[in-house]
C-alpha cells in the first residue's frame, strides 16, 4: 500500500525548499519507504514499443532520479518504465541555488538545474545493481557545460550506458545548458547520430527535443532520426516560453517551465510529430500529464507511451495507481478497448490546437 510518500507526507514535503524535497524523497525511496504496487496491470493498459512489453504505457521521465539511485524502489510504485538521468561524462554540480520554483498556483515547477549530477562512472555503478529488472529502464544522456565536444560525447556516452539500459535518450533539448538546444539543428544533430550509429550492440535510441522547436525544425528532426535509424523521439522537454494564463509570482524565474501549463504545446508537437513520422518512430509524449484523461490525450497524438514528472513531484507515488485507473474509465468512454486502439486517433485534429 502506498502511503509514505502521498498523502500526509507529501504536504510536508511540500512545504520545504523543492530541492530539499526532491533529496528527501529520493532517500525515503531508496530506504523503501514508498512502499510498493502489488496488483497487476489490466491487460488493455498494455503496449509493445523498443522491442519490449510494457504492462501499461505510463512512465517516470528523466530528471527524477538523475544518477539512477533509486531506481529498484520506482521499478514497485507501478510505473509501466521508468527513466534515468540525464547523466553526463564528468560530475558537475550544476547551476547555483536556488534553482528550481513551485508555481503552486499553476500547477507547474520551473527548473535551472544544469544537468547536475555525478557523472557516468558513478552511474553506471547504480545502473549495474538494477540488472534484474521488473520493468523497462532508459537512460538519458546529455554532456558537460565545460569542455564538451558533443559529437564525441554522445557517441561515448551511448555506448558507456548501452550494456546496462533497454533505450538511451540523447538529450539536446535542456534549457538550462548554453548552447544545448542549438543540437537540435539539422547538421549537428546528423554529426551527432552519424557517430552515435558507429557504437556497436545498442538498445533503441531516441533524441529528446524541445516543444519550443518550430514546425520546420521538427520536421527536420524527425527525418533526421529516420534516417540514421533511430528507434524514436521524446516529445518534449521543458518549455523557456511563459503562457499568459501563469498567475504565480515566480513565473518570471528563468529556466525550464513544466507541469500542466505545458500540457497543450507539448501535446500539439507531438501530434505534428506524429505527422512527420507516419508510424516510423516510436513517440514519447510527455508535458503537464496529471491525469488519466491527459495520458489518454497524449496516445491519441500519437504517443505508444508516456511520461510524467512534475504531477509526480507534486502528488507522489499514490498517483500512479490513479492515472492507470483514469486511463481505464478514459478508454472506455471513448469506446477503445485497449490503449493500442487510441494511438494517433486524433494527431491531425491535435497538432492544429495550438
Amino acid at each position: 500500500m502506498l502511503t509514505l510518500l502521498s498523502g500526509a507526507a507529501m504536504s510536508v514535503l511540500r512545504r520545504l525548499d523543492p530541492e530539499d524535497a526532491h533529496r528527501l524523497a529520493l532517500r525515503a525511496l531508496r530506504l523503501g519507504l514508498a512502499g510498493r504496487s502489488a496488483a497487476p496491470d489490466h491487460p488493455a493498459l498494455a503496449v509493445n514499443a523498443l522491442g519490449r512489453t510494457f504492462s501499461n504505457p505510463i512512465g517516470l521521465a528523466a530528471g527524477f532520479d538523475k544518477n539512477a539511485e533509486a531506481g529498484r524502489a520506482l521499478m514497485e510504485l507501478g510505473f509501466g518504465f521508468i527513466e534515468t538521468g540525464t547523466v553526463t561524462p564528468r560530475p558537475q554540480p550544476g547551476n547555483p541555488r536556488p534553482r528550481i520554483f513551485r508555481l503552486t498556483p499553476d500547477q507547474a515547477i520551473i527548473n535551472r538545474l544544469g544537468f547536475n549530477n555525478q557523472g557516468v562512472e558513478a552511474y553506471k555503478i547504480n545502473l549495474k545493481a538494477l540488472t534484474r529488472r521488473t520493468i523497462p529502464l532508459g537512460a538519458n544522456v546529455g554532456i558537460n557545460k565545460e569542455g564538451a565536444d558533443p559529437v564525441r560525447d554522445y557517441k561515448a556516452m551511448v555506448a558507456a550506458v548501452s550494456p546496462l539500459a533497454d533505450y538511451v535518450v540523447i538529450n539536446v533539448s535542456s534549457p538550462n545548458t548554453p548552447g544545448l538546444r542549438d543540437l537540435q539543428g539539422e547538421q549537428q544533430l546528423q554529426s551527432i547520430l552519424s557517430a552515435v550509429a558507429e557504437v556497436p550492440d545498442r538498445p533503441p535510441v531516441l533524441v529528446k527535443v524541445a516543444p519550443d522547436l518550430s514546425i520546420d525544425g521538427l520536421g527536420a528532426v524527425v527525418e533526421t532520426c529516420i534516417s540514421f535509424g533511430l528507434a524514436g523521439l521524446i516529445v518534449g522537454n521543458t518549455t523557456i516560453s511563459r503562457p499568459p494564463s501563469l498567475v504565480s509570482p515566480l513565473a518570471s524565474e528563468t529556466g525550464g517551465l513544466s507541469g500542466v501549463p505545458l500540457q497543450a504545446l507539448s501535446t500539439a508537437m507531438l501530434a505534428r510529430a506524429a505527422g512527420f513520422a507516419a508510424g516510423r518512430l516510436t513517440l514519447i509524449g510527455t508535458g503537464g500529464v496529471f491525469t488519466g484523461a491527459d495520458v489518454l490525450r497524449k496516445i491519441q497524438a500519437g504517443a505508444t507511451l508516456v511520461q510524467l514528472y512534475t504531477a509526480f513531484a507534486y502528488h507522489g507515488p499514490g498517483l500512479i495507481p490513479r492515472l492507470k485507473a483514469e486511463l481505464l474509465e478514459a478508454l472506455r468512454r471513448e469506446g477503445l478497448a485497449t490503449v493500442r486502439d487510441a494511438v494517433a486517433t486524433r494527431a491531425e485534429v491535435l497538432a492544429a490546437a495550438v
